[in-house]
């Protein structure tokens, strides 16, 4: 009896390993998770995300699922606060055992949630942020697809500020870590062409007063401004340099390219310019393909689908892409094997092609220059890569 214990021990031992790499992902179903913003400061943002996500989710289950398994998306609130996003992790991790966390919005919630599914092998697949982070330091459990602050901001910072004779690049930035990037990208960006930022000025994150700051940036007569803003900020810095009388050319990075600084900030919005990567479904677009997903989206839905609804669709389709590929025996090892080797193409969404290996993390650094025109945004450029 002691040495059929002892055998049924080691066998319970054996297995256990086996049962943790396949956790959420049974015969005909695998079980995956993501935290939006459902109430919060960007809950706008985590509900277009997630509809995106569910309209994949909804298309692929139709068609079959996946090698035969359907996939099941639990959605939990983050609120945009990263303790609530721990919360939401242990949850989703510990007991709804999901197999990937995919598409979480937001860095700081990302970095709070990580340690939780790392200790149990889950991966985070394609967050909705563009923070280095994200893939750096290497972890095999992480695959981002977005370009960074920084090499947006490396990339097109050089590239207006020669397009436009600038004698006086200067900065207004957010105060913490997402304003410090898009800084330090267009700095190092300056240097390629010998330039330097001949002023800055920052703002505390939640702030709606920025006349103290276009006042300095009018008074060092800077020509060219780089925003380390979001959506506020943005319509709220550029309204008050109008009213100023100051009218520098402005650049973001991808954190301001919504349809939401034309449509709330008006006209004064027109000329404003964002480094941006997947581009904004119009009803109207010109493309075909993108017209009918939008209008899609809209009848499913009843609202305008957005970037981040393209954000949320993306990041599923790049999860199917790759549990397909990893064959009917899905384990993590295999997602893994599955990313290691994968070339994604460009969609209708605009998007560069994507390439992944066994020690490249990042889909893609590249990135394309919109600007406002008309009330909407156009895309100006191919994609362009920064060259470290």
């Amino acid at each position: 009896m002691k040495t059929t214990l002892t055998a049924a021990a080691v066998l319970a031992l054996a297995a256990g390993p086996a049962l943790a790499q396949t956790q959420g992902v049974s015969k005909d179903e695998i079980v995956i998770g993501s935290i939006q913003d459902l109430s919060g400061p960007i809950a706008g943002f985590g509900k277009q995300v997630r509809m995106g996500m569910l309209l994949r989710v909804d298309e692929i289950n139709e068609q079959g699922g996946i090698n035969g398994r359907k996939i099941k998306l639990l959605v939990e609130d983050s609120k945009y606060d990263p303790r609530n996003a721990v919360l939401a992790a242990q949850k989703l991790v510990n007991q709804d055992k999901i197999f990937a966390m995919v598409g979480h919005i937001g860095t700081a919630q990302n970095m709070a949630a990580m340690p939780v599914q790392f200790q149990k092998n889950v991966l985070n697949f394609y967050p909705i942020t563009a923070a280095r982070q994200m893939y750096e330091p290497f972890h095999k459990l992480k695959y981002s697809f977005a370009a960074t602050y920084y090499d947006q901001m490396k990339i097109v910072t050089p590239l207006l500020a020669k397009e436009k004779g600038a004698k006086k690049v200067c900065a207004m930035y957010q105060d913490d870590e997402f304003g410090l990037e898009v800084k330090r990208g267009a700095e190092d960006g300056l240097k390629t062409i010998g330039m330097t930022l001949a002023a800055e000025t920052t703002y505390k994150r939640g702030a709606t007063d920025f006349a103290s700051q276009m006042q300095k940036l009018q008074a060092d007569q800077c020509d060219l401004v780089v925003m380390g803003t979001i959506i506020r900020e943005t319509i709220g810095g550029i309204a008050t340099a109008k009213r100023l009388g100051f009218n520098p050319t402005f650049v973001g990075s991808s954190a301001a390219y919504t349809d939401l600084i034309h449509k709330l900030g008006g006209p004064a919005m027109n000329g404003f310019y964002a480094a941006m990567t997947v581009q904004h479904p119009y009803l109207d677009s010109a493309s075909q393909p993108l017209r009918f997903w939008a209008n899609k989206y809209q009848t499913k839905f009843n609202e305008e689908p957005t970037v981040f609804s393209v954000y949320g669709y993306g990041s599923i389709d790049g999860f199917i892409r790759a549990a397909t590929k990893a064959g009917p025996g899905l384990t993590t090892d295999s997602f893994i094997k599955a990313m290691d080797t994968m070339k994604i193409p460009p969609d209708i969404f605009g998007s560069a092609e994507m390439t992944f290996s066994p020690t490249k993390r990042l889909g893609s650094n590249a990135t394309r220059l919109s600007q406002i025109q008309d009330g909407r945004w156009k895309v100006l450029s191919e994609y362009m890569s920064s060259k470290d």
